[in-house]
């Protein structure tokens, strides 16, 4: 049987979906930090550059490994490919999930928590010391436990719906909103006197502030922030419908991407320039320096209000997809209600990033390899496990999955010509490998 329990209601209801899967703390909380220390405008326009050629042909992959096999990510490739070890590429996937969800769910609720204390003293005019707040809130083992809890307990309300009712109808209210927000604060940054220079910082491409290392890591941001190598979205697709073209519905994802990257890099450097301040701060940015900035400005209390919630909907519209690809798994063999496995998965998660949530507090002087257990999490994630699954999946739709299926999938409900269909061979063959071997490598540090 190739059928699937619940399904999309609506192409725009998949994308929204898929996009608010890619659009999280990549987009809106790293992106902006690392082009900031990595040159501005030379840097985005690279990123750019490999998130058309590399994330979205990976991104088609996933789709089509997905709907091709309309299974979830680990049965994803055992139907496709039975007796063989590529089951462990969606065992891997489900694996660096659980892992990214247990450290991201803790930065998820800083942002709940940060909130929650800053926007009412906001609006009654108090004073706020913010990088105090933010390292009262971290360090704090019962507020961080608290905020890790909420998070995911927010998480398992919502695919506890399904998918229809829950993810799909969370998305299609919360990105409406995460864009207008961002508009509104791009037009209020873009006004500041002073932003000028933030804009040509950001817009204008000095290739003179660009570094081998930087050139590497846009590389590993233009596939790491679409979502792409963990079958998250092996998953989302397998609830698509036929009558659904892959490559326009990936090309619209990584468009709003984009978009995305390009209105935080407006809503925030005009303003990082404007008060005078280094495009260079790194992590702290959005925690630190912009709340700083807003308390500044007139009204400053209701922007500080609009992008806080902007970013609190950006986590939460990641988490759905990571722990969806969890819940998914195990309640794939109907042996137990998908209501059932949210609340354990979400418990589990829960129980897994206590650890990282101590990090900054009770456990900061705990250390493997060098790292706390937030960063070598982070690092085995992000650094290794990802670029594996990564390299796995070009691997696989390239010289494992049978050639039929994926050029059925490719062409359905679309009028696209064998010439794009041959390109997209030809990087996810040979060219997305290499790529993604020496950002692995430069990962890693060989080089």
């Amino acid at each position: 049987m190739n059928q699937k329990k619940e399904q999309w209601s609506s192409k725009i209801g998949f994308i929204l979906s898929s996009a608010g899967a890619a659009i999280g703390l990549g987009a809106i909380w790293k992106f902006p930090y690392v082009t900031g220390m990595s040159g501005g405008g030379a840097f985005f326009l690279i990123f750019v550059i490999f998130t058309l050629l590399i994330g979205l042909p990976l991104l088609i992959s996933e789709f089509i490994i997905g709907r091709g096999s309309g299974k979830e990510a680990i049965s994803a490739y055992k139907t496709l490919a039975p007796n063989s070890l590529w089951k462990w590429v969606g065992r891997l996937g489900v694996l660096g999930c659980f892992l990214l969800l247990s450290f991201y769910s803790v930065v998820g609720g800083w942002i709940i928590i940060y909130s929650g204390l800053s926007i009412p003293g906001k609006i009654i005019g108090e004073g706020i010391n913010y990088p105090d707040l933010f390292n009262s809130i971290t360090s704090n083992p019962f507020i961080t436990i608290g905020g890790l809890a909420l998070f995911i307990l927010i998480n398992i309300i919502v695919l506890s719906f399904g998918i229809q009712n829950g993810i799909e109808k969370a998305n299609k209210y919360m990105m409406p909103i995460l864009f207008i927000f961002f508009i509104v604060l791009v037009i209020r940054s873009i006004t500041l006197d002073g932003a000028l220079e933030g804009i040509r910082f950001f817009l204008y491409p000095d290739f003179s502030k660009i570094t081998g290392e930087a050139i590497l890591y846009a590389l590993g941001q233009s596939f790491f922030s679409l979502a792409v190598g963990f079958s998250c979205m092996v998953t989302y697709s397998s609830y698509l419908k036929k009558d659904v073209s892959l490559p326009s519905s990936a090309n619209s994802v990584v468009w709003m991407n984009i978009f995305v990257s390009l209105l935080a890099g407006l809503a925030i450097f005009p303003v990082v320039f404007a008060f005078g301040l280094k495009p260079t701060a790194g992590p702290g940015l959005l925690f630190v320096v912009l709340p700083t900035v807003f308390s500044q400005m007139p009204f400053g209390h209701l922007f500080l209000c609009l992008f806080l919630i902007l970013f609190l909907f950006a986590t939460l519209t990641s988490s759905f997809s990571l722990l969806e690809i969890i819940v998914a798994a195990f309640s794939s063999n109907g042996k137990h209600s998908r209501r059932k496995i949210s609340w354990i998965s979400g418990f589990i998660v829960f129980i897994a990033g206590i650890p990282s949530a101590l990090s900054f507090g009770a456990l900061k002087n705990f250390h493997l390899f060098s790292k706390t257990v937030f960063d070598a999490i982070d690092y085995l994630v992000s650094n290794i496990m990802l670029p594996i699954g990564s390299f796995l999946i070009a691997l696989f739709i390239s010289y494992r999955m049978e050639q039929s299926i994926v050029k059925q999938e490719f062409f359905l409900s679309n009028s696209l010509s064998l010439t794009w269909f041959s390109i997209w061979r030809v990087l996810m063959k040979w060219i997305i490998p290499i790529i993604i071997i020496l950002v692995f490598l430069n990962m890693i540090g060989v080089f």
